[in-house]
Parts: C-alpha cells; structure tokens; sequence
C-alpha cells in the first residue's frame, strides 16, 4: 500500500469538501442519537435529515436556512392538525392540504422549503394518531436544527474563499490559452471555420464565468458571521471585483474573436496579416493573456509577500505589453498607409486590446477596488446604522487606548 506523505495527508483533511463532509455526517449521526432519547417515534429520521439539511457549506447559509426549515415545518404540522380535525385521510382531502400548503408556504416566506410544507402536513396526516405523530416531528426537527446551529457555533464551518480563487485562476488561465491559440493562427490563411471556432470558444466563457460567479457566492456566505475570519467584508470585495475584471475582458475577447472572424472572412486565400504584423499582434496578445492570469494571482493571493510579488509581475507584464502595443500601433499605420482594405477592422483590434490593458491596470484596479468598499460601507450604514455608529465607537476607542498607550511608552 503506498504512503501518503505527511504534507499531502494534512491537505486532503483541511480539503473544503473533506471537511463539509465530515461535519454533515457527525451532525446528522449526533441529531439521531439526542432524538433517540427524546422522541417517542421509533425511528426519529427526521432529526438528522433536518441537520443534514441545516449544517450548510456556510455559517451564514445555516443560521437561514435553520430559521427557513423548522419554520416550515411547524406551518406543514399546524396545517395537518387543522386537517384532521375536519377530515380525514382522502384522496380529495390529499389534494387539498397539499395545495393549502404550497399556497401558505409562499406567504411565510421559506424560500426553497415550500414543499417541505406539504411534505409534513402529508406525513403527519398520513398516521392514526395525529396529535402525537405530530409534535414528535416538530421535536425532531428542532433537534436536527439545534444540532446543525451548536455544531457549526463550536465548529466553524470551512472558508472557500480558496476554491473560489483557484476558480478565478482557473478561468484566467482558459482565457490565456484562447489569446495565445488567436495570435498563432494571425501570420498565416486562417480558414473561416478555425477563425469561427474561437468565437464559438470565446462565447463558452460565459459558461465558465457562471460557475466562477456560484464558487464566489459560495465564498461570500463563508467569511460571513465566520469567527475565523478577519475583513471579511474586504476579501469579498476583492474577489467580487477581480471576478467583475476578468468579465469584462472576457467579453471584449469575444468581441476580438469577432472582429478576427470577420477579417477572415475579407482575407480568405491570404494572411490575416503580413509577417511582421502578426507576429508583433501575436506577441501583444501573449503579454496580454500572461497579465490576465498575474492579475488573478493578484486578487486571489492571501499573503503580503505573495501579493506584492504578483503586483510586481503584473506591473511587469502590462508594461510589456504597453511597449508591444506601441510597435503594434505603428506597424497597423504602415500597413493601412499602404493597403488600406479593413482599416476599421484593424483599428478594432488594437482598441479591443486597449480596453483589456485599460482594465488590468493596477491604478484602475485601485480605485475601482475603493469605490466598491465606499459602497458596500455606505450601504451597510444605511440598513444597520446602529450597529454602523457601535462599530465607529469601537474603532474611536481603539485608537484612543493605542494613542494611550504609545504616551506611556514614550514617557
């Protein structure tokens, strides 16, 4: 049997999902174990299938969900009771209490357990005795979330904030290998049909950007309420940001992919471009594609050092890119000078180019990363100014009590 080295062994037990796992499974097996003891049903499963679905990937998904779930099923037994107190078990009297529930779930709010609703009107409805049956799954649901909430109190649930940056780096590094395929094939004839299929590849990033954007969710909700984690607020934003950057520059992709598909269609027994053309275009789209991916490196970094050196490779890469676009620029004025044919396709090209250069700047990024903090800051003021004005006077404090004690020191 091969030996897992100590380094890998440790990785693969602080893995996200390991530990997700690990934490559902203990929860529901501990949930079934307290309803056990306080339930008279002689099988209380739906203790641990209300933790199963109550310890959520996030502490901030569970505290709602919590809420969500025991709500609803307290509505669908109160229904039920109603019920049996008028009819009993019929098949018109099913149809009604099922659509009684789905209609009451929408108006008390449970979100995505409105079926649950009619789930336990109908199962409580289903036994002889009513009154019993029922509380017993309103005991057992309240175990199952109490559970779920004091397992995730005492044990936080896991940050994934690093799997929703590796999605981010993931995402850049297929629209790196898009940029280099283009800027292989401009030198030479390229087919309608291979010009076509970049499009095509390009307009697939939609999908990638989709999953991305559910990975990031998934972050945001993970270093909320989390005891664990410090400017929480700040690491959402640079990610939610980074994220932002990255769509728009996969969007001028397309449009890029776009303009060279419709230059293919003008050019088609010759060259997207003269030698020297193409393979200066092909050289700016490299330092392009490798400034996307240190841009993601960037925002997705979790350490000063590492961040400061990925600030230096992405200041680097951009002012290569910068020096390439030069050359680019005057080698396209030649070149229309002297065969002017789909001038306003080439010049397409290099302000497609500007735009991505433009929004991987640092100093843009900068100041977008500001305005967004000033938003999420004035917005949070606005819906909680209480608790806004708790945290000024904490913060006022700390100052004054650091202030305090720098006088002590120099005295």
């Amino acid at each position: 049997m091969p030996q897992i080295p100590l380094a890998e062994f440790v990785k693969r037990h602080r893995d996200p999902v390991v530990v997700q796992t690990v934490r559902s499974t203990a929860a529901a097996t501990i949930s079934y174990a307290v309803a056990l003891r306080l339930s008279s049903e002689p099988a209380p499963l739906t203790a641990p299938l209300t933790a199963l679905l109550v310890v959520q990937v996030t502490l901030y998904a569970t505290l709602t969900t919590s809420i969500r779930r025991v709500n609803s099923v307290v509505v669908g037994v109160l229904i039920a009771i109603g019920f049996s107190a008028l009819v009993g078990l019929m098949w018109w009297s099913l149809g009604l209490i099922i659509l009684a529930s789905l209609i009451i779930g929408r108006f008390v709010r449970v979100s995505e357990f409105v079926p649950e609703v009619a789930i336990s009107a109908m199962l409580v409805l289903g036994v002889t005795q009513v009154g019993g049956a029922a509380w017993d799954r309103v005991l057992e649901t309240l175990i199952g979330a109490v559970v779920g909430l004091l397992f995730n109190f005492l044990l936080a649930p896991p940050v994934w904030v690093g799997t929703a940056g590796q999605s981010l780096q993931d995402l850049s590094r297929r629209m790196r290998r898009l940029l280099l395929h283009i800027g292989e094939e401009l030198s030479g004839p390229t087919p309608v049909e291979r010009a076509a299929a970049r499009l095509h590849e390009a307009r697939r990033l939609d999908h990638d950007i989709a999953d991305v954007d559910a990975a990031l969710r998934q972050a945001e909700d993970s270093v909320r309420f989390n005891p664990r984690v410090k400017e929480g607020l700040l690491q959402r934003v640079v990610l939610r940001t980074g994220l932002d950057t990255l769509e728009i520059c996969a969007v001028v992709l397309r449009v890029l992919a776009r303009t060279l598909t419709d230059l293919a269609k003008e050019r088609r027994d010759e060259a997207l471009f003269p030698q020297d053309q193409g393979v200066a275009i092909e050289e700016l789209l490299a330092h392009v594609a490798d400034s996307m991916v240190s841009f993601a490196v960037l925002v997705t970094t979790q350490t000063p050092e590492s961040a400061e050196a990925a600030e230096s490779r992405l200041a680097g890469e951009l002012g290569a890119a910068c020096a390439s676009r030069e050359k680019v620029a005057e080698l396209l004025l030649q070149g229309i000078q002297n065969d002017p044919r789909q001038w306003q396709l080439q010049g397409a090209l290099l302000t497609e180019i500007d735009r991505m250069l433009d929004e991987l700047d640092t100093e843009h990024r900068s100041r977008r990363l500001m305005e967004e903090l000033d938003r999420c800051a004035r917005e949070q003021h606005e819906r909680h100014p209480q608790l806004a004005a708790m945290r000024q006077w904490a913060r006022g404090k700390r100052q004054w009590l650091r202030g305090l004690r720098e006088k002590r020191a120099a005295s």
